[in-house]
């Protein structure tokens, strides 16, 4: 199924930041105002091909009616296969010291948290994410708006079995640190340094527990709130950046 942006804004802010779209789809009522006169502008540069189409298409199309008579259908995203992952964790660790971090993900369920947790990945200098090809959030417009950009910047691969995923990361070199709110080490007292597979876990389950028992160690954030625990992507980005404090 096609993954539609909606709206004005939206539209110009997906051509503003490149990402890839197939068309963009016009109202033949839609008033030429000054953001429209935008969209078209920024279709053109970005030949992006425009289609006139009755206002009842778009309605059917819309999944939050807020399309104000412009949407833009993405092309779907251009996943990599574990290999390249690998190949370029292995090329970062030689190039920096045995350093290198790929981002697991446990089944997270929403699209922005995707993106969200792409962006802090791809700010540290990730090797890649991976996520698994059913159940779980895949790469949408959605992600593309809460990376900021940055999902078009990091590899990242779907795989049937995230735990045969671990196994291969493991005999590359890599250990497999899960994150848990019932881990008894706190992050900044663990060994973060050197080639790590960092898991993070779904929104209300955490890391499964099937996951679990093929990581090495678990890691928690301190906490002194009333909160229980931060969301995925907040605490994601916690973990990335201790690990990169740890290489320097």
């Amino acid at each position: 199924m096609a993954d539609f942006i909606e709206g004005k804004r939206p539209v110009i802010e997906a051509l503003r930041t490149e990402v890839p779209c197939k068309r963009v789809l016009l109202a033949d009522n839609v008033k030429r105002d000054p953001l429209i006169e935008d969209v078209l502008r920024k279709a053109k540069k970005r030949n992006v091909p425009v289609e006139t189409v009755p206002r009842a298409r778009l309605e059917k199309l819309s999944e939050r009616g807020s399309h104000q008579g412009v949407m833009a259908e993405t092309k779907p995203f251009n996943y990599v296969n574990v290999t390249t992952i690998v190949e370029t964790a292995n090329a970062q660790a030689t190039e920096n010291g045995g350093s290198a971090l790929v981002v697991i993900l446990d089944h997270i369920t929403d699209a922005g948290n995707l993106g969200a947790i792409a962006r802090s990945a791809e700010s540290v200098g990730a090797a890649g994410i991976v996520i698994p090809n059913k159940r779980a959030a895949h790469v949408t417009a959605a992600t593309y708006k809460s990376s900021a950009g940055a999902i078009s910047h990091i590899n990242v691969t779907q795989v049937a079995n995230l735990s045969q995923t671990i196994e291969r990361l493991k005999k590359e070199g890599f250990w497999v640190c899960a994150a848990s709110e019932h881990a008894q080490e706190v992050a900044w007292k663990s060994n973060l340094k050197g080639k790590i597979a960092l898991v993070m876990g779904s929104e209300g389950e955490g890391v499964s527990s099937l996951v679990l028992e093929n990581c090495d160690f678990a890691v928690k954030l301190p906490q002194m709130g009333k909160v229980s625990s931060l969301n995925v992507a907040q605490a994601s980005t916690v973990f990335m950046y201790e690990w990169l404090r740890q290489q320097q």
